[in-house]
């Protein structure tokens, strides 16, 4: 019946389910807790921050250090490094590459790189040293990058600061998810993450509006805040107490425990459960085959499901929306900047909604929502290029295109945007988390960029078609989910990752 469960929604109202997680709130609200998940919180604004610092700031920093194009050293630099790591990969490629990047600056391209190589570490950075050192080090690594930028007197260092902040975010995306999901309470696990990640929104906002007011160098230094104020909360949280079970420090697993939980806490229950089930991996476990570790086959059901929910919003068209956003509403008639102001602010509402309903409803719920929304919004956006292109109902063709364009950031926020990584980070046991972590960053990342790379030319092809096939991807994903994916809300981490990996015949979640 236990598995059963997993599938199948909670039979309380949403009343009693609403109430609980408020009670659930209160209980969890110690200090080591609440200044944990601060520094969660502040590592996801700080992430916002990056993302949304190049737009308002591009014009001012190519005017005050002359960079039309850019660095052709640093062009050649890279295109051999490239053509290096990756030889089976045509040497034109990278030409048309690096001409593509040339176009539109280095300084915006180079975070993605940072965040594939940030990827490639990041999982066996956070199995080597832990979750709080990492995070030490994530933060060390944007304060260098604001300070390099600020200070900046050519493309070399406003570049080498961009990078190391692609590499702090490529590291944290996965790692604050997991150390929220390590730390929480079960019934308040998918709501702490969800909040936590709802800032890196909030810090796209704030410097998409800062940009406007201030110079680029001193939004710089107002980037650098953030870290600021995490490095001395740094000394206060606790390691995730999965971690230290992991690694054979199971004195401190209680001790932790009843830091997070509160003194008066019964925390024997879950102390055991974490430490019988470290103990059941490692004797599972054969040989430590590293990274390869994750590509066995008791791992290869979970392994579909983190890298498929993880790849959805990309390959849906999240960055062709995200990039392009000023073409499709300058393309169907919408005011830019009403366009924006309107998708942020529901954009934003959805994302709360969804912070509140996680717990209450379900991931998976909530996963089926925002996936048919997206799915509705690509339709739609589709729809309202077809008649502009046929200039038919020219009228209600902005109207449409504003609408589609709602949806579509309304649904992500929802579900879409935070609700893979919390699944991804609750799904692997603790022997691959490192691994399985390396392997959601490199998707995510990869798929990113190939649909950034190539949304501009799939839309002079055909917007109709671009969008129609975004909306057959997002209709796919919904069948996915609602096949394959299994609700984790209210369970213990030990219990979602032993149904999970558990012999076949022993496991119904399908």
């Amino acid at each position: 019946m236990a598995e059963e469960d997993l599938l199948l929604p909670a039979s309380s109202s949403s009343s009693s389910s609403f109430s609980s997680l408020v009670s659930e709130i209160s209980n969890a609200s110690t200090r080591p807790f609440v200044l944990a998940f601060t520094v969660g919180s502040c590592g996801a604004f700080a992430f916002g921050c990056i993302i949304g610092y190049s737009a308002p700031t591009q014009t001012s920093i190519m005017k005050d250090l002359n960079l039309s194009i850019a660095d052709a050293s640093f062009n050649q630099f890279f295109l051999f490094f490239f053509c290096f790591l990756f030889r089976f990969i045509p040497v034109n490629f990278w030409f048309d590459m690096i001409r593509f990047i040339s176009q539109y600056s280095l300084f915006g391209s180079i975070l993605t790189v940072g965040l594939i190589l940030g990827a490639l570490i990041c999982g066996k950075l956070t199995d080597l040293v832990g979750r709080v050192k990492t995070i030490w080090i994530t933060n060390i690594l944007f304060l260098i990058g604001w300070f390099a930028i600020a200070f900046a007197k050519g493309v070399w260092l406003l570049d080498l600061g961009r990078l190391l902040q692609g590499i702090s975010i490529g590291i944290s995306v996965y790692l604050g998810p997991v150390y929220i999901t390590e730390i929480a309470p079960r019934n308040l696990r998918g709501a702490a993450s969800s909040f936590s990640q709802l800032f890196a929104g909030v810090g796209i906002s704030v410097f998409y509006a800062l940009g406007t007011v201030v110079t680029w160098r001193n939004l710089a230094i107002l980037g650098s805040i953030p870290s600021l104020m995490v490095l001395p909360l740094l000394f206060f949280i606790p390691e995730s107490p999965r971690w230290l079970a992991k690694v054979g420090r199971e004195k401190e697993v209680e001790a932790v425990l009843l830091s997070l939980r509160g003194a008066k806490s019964d925390v024997s229950d879950e102390t055991a459960e974490i430490l019988e089930y470290t103990e059941h991996v490692k004797q599972q476990q054969d040989v430590d085959g590293g990274f390869f570790t994750l590509f066995q086959r008791k791992y290869a059901f979970s392994l579909t499901i983190g890298v498929v929910l993880i790849a959805l919003p990309q390959l849906g068209g999240l960055n062709g929306y995200s990039f392009y956003t000023d073409s499709i509403f300058t393309s169907t008639g919408v005011s830019s900047d009403f366009g924006f102001i309107s998708t942020s602010v529901v954009q934003m509402f959805g994302g709360i909604l969804g912070t509140v309903l996680v717990d209450v409803s379900g991931r998976r719920t909530l996963l089926l929502v925002s996936q048919a929304g997206m799915f509705l919004g690509c339709l739609a956006t589709a729809i309202s290029f077809f008649l502009k292109e046929n200039h038919c109902w020219e009228t209600g063709t902005p109207v449409l295109a504003l609408f589609s364009v709602m949806v579509y950031f309304g649904s992500y926020g929802s579900g879409m945007g935070s609700i893979p990584w919390i699944i991804a980070s609750e799904i692997y046991p603790v022997d691959v988390k490192g691994a399985a972590g390396t392997m959601c960053n490199l998707v995510s990342s990869i798929s990113s960029w190939l649909v950034a790379y190539s949304f501009s030319f799939l839309l002079q092809w055909s917007s109709t078609g671009t969008f129609l096939m975004f909306a057959t991807v997002a209709g796919l994903g919904f069948v996915f989910i609602a096949k394959l994916v299994p609700e984790t809300k209210g369970k213990s981490l030990e219990e979602i990752q032993s149904l999970f990996t558990d012999s076949p015949q022993d496991s119904t979640i399908f």
